[in-house]
């Protein structure tokens, strides 16, 4: 599927010197970080429901080492 990334100047050289030094085109640095950016995401919200339900599953223990 192809899109379109509008960039403004100072993104779109930072992402050039990122790539160069990285020695990737500019267009895969992009494509790599949008995964990164989905992987931290999902990441994080597997994370944020498993503490829940351990809060959940603990909450008695958890209250009383509270007070």
């Amino acid at each position: 599927m192809a899109m379109t990334l509008r960039l403004t100047d100072a993104e779109q050289a930072a992402l050039k010197a990122r790539a160069e030094a990285e020695g990737l085109s500019m267009q895969e640095a992009a494509r790599q970080a949008v995964r990164e950016f989905v992987a931290d995401r999902s990441h994080r919200e597997r994370v944020a429901i498993a503490a829940e339900r351990v809060t959940r599953a603990h909450q008695d223990a958890l209250r009383r080492l509270g007070e």
